[in-house]
């Protein structure tokens, strides 16, 4: 079982460094919480930094060789969740980023001297409606004072950095609901910690996530990323790159997934014959991997897209909504073809298990893909 042979020279080097850490090291760096000796590896390795110019000291790759990246590492049984923020979140430096920003801090994100893996956005009375978020960032001589809440802000503890979006203009103030927001690029190390609470949430899937509480916080004015206001289109431009990645992190899982339970399909004998050899369990792991095939596919057809700089709003959309079906669908053949076994945490499936079915939430939920299809491609009605 395969995918088509491209990219071997990145598909290579990234499956011989995560076999590096093992089934052992992953059930053991949950429980710890964070995989520090994996990143590690992966940012000396040069992976992380896929995306940042060869100028700021990065691979300077195309979309589409990143998320092979991203796809060999959880097809490989690892979980890049752990750190594939810090892939994509730094598109905002350098596409909005003043050169000065960008000369400071792209190349220490390239070299593993910065880590940028936390992103400050989602607000627990907000969720999706981001237009209505409440923390604000207000003018205060020569910097901002931030106050207000934030959740579900992922791997704060081992970043350096942390992208926030604020308001900076009352949503009563603006024409637009999504003006009068701005993003701030906030160095962790320099800030007053007294200002900034974090409360991790335990979470099923077992990564390092928070509450985050800002307490009138100052920050230089040079923290601010781009032009005051236009913080929700800078965002905005990030999100087709963002789930063109997850979609191929899920591509991987369903491949993981199909692998496994083939395999033990194969091996496992009741009543004398390989379990496999029954088609009420060789259909569901063969309807698994077909879709599984489709959903990359759509992934490279929105990659492309994205690297050819046309339009791919749709595509980076549906590939999103179809790897995470399809990693889903994937998963819950290879724990019901395993039986109990699937349960045991040596197994992996169900450490696997719990990781792809993020992806039916987060970065957006499967029903606002749907919604989007709706009304942009299909014309209906604007439905939310």
């Amino acid at each position: 079982m395969s995918t088509p042979s491209n990219y071997p020279e990145l598909r290579e080097p990234v499956r011989d460094l995560c076999a590096r850490f093992d089934t052992h090291y992953w059930r053991q760096a949950e429980k710890d919480g964070y995989p520090e000796a994996f990143v590690k590896a992966l940012t000396e390795a040069g992976w992380l930094a896929a995306l940042i110019p060869e100028e700021y000291g990065g691979a300077g790759l195309n979309l589409t060789e990143a998320s092979v990246i991203l796809e060999e590492i959880n097809r490989s049984g690892a979980n890049s969740g752990a750190c594939h923020a810090q892939m994509y979140i730094m598109g905002t430096l350098l596409r909005h980023g003043s050169q000065t920003q960008k000369d400071e801090y792209l190349p220490r994100i390239a070299s593993g001297e910065l880590r940028l893996q936390s992103f400050g956005v989602t607000e627990p009375t907000t969720g999706s409606d981001t237009t209505r978020l409440k923390t604000t960032a207000t003018r205060k001589g020569d910097g901002y004072v931030v106050q207000g809440q934030k959740v579900w802000t992922s791997r704060l503890q081992h970043s350096d950095l942390l992208l926030l979006l604020a308001r900076t203009t009352p949503l009563s103030e603006v024409k637009r609901k999504t003006d009068g927001l701005s993003t701030f690029l906030i160095d962790l190390k320099t800030i007053d910690q007294r200002r900034m609470t974090v409360r991790p949430i335990e979470n099923m899937v077992g990564h390092e996530t928070n509450e985050v509480f800002f307490d009138d916080l100052e920050i230089p004015l040079t923290s601010l990323v781009g032009e005051e206001g236009a913080g929700f289109r800078y965002i905005l431009d990030g999100m087709n790159a963002e789930r063109i990645l997850i979609s191929a992190e899920c591509v991987g899982d369903g491949y993981w997934f199909t692998e496994r339970s083939s395999r033990y399909a194969g091996e496992r004998v009741v009543f004398d014959r390989p379990i496999g050899q029954n088609q009420g369990v060789q259909f569901p792991i063969a309807r698994a991997y077909v879709n599984v095939r489709a959903a990359d596919l759509m992934r490279y057809q929105a990659a492309a897209l994205f690297d050819a700089g046309q339009p791919c709003g749709a595509e980076a959309n549906m590939a999103k909504l179809l790897a995470a079906d399809a990693s889903w669908e994937a998963a819950n053949a290879c724990l019901q073809t395993h039986g109990g076994f699937g349960f045991a945490a040596e197994y992996d499936v169900e450490r696997k298990f719990r990781e792809t079915r993020l992806y039916q939430v987060a970065p957006i939920s499967t029903n606002l893909i749907l919604s989007f299809v709706g009304e942009k491609v299909l014309g209906m009605p604007r439905s939310y």
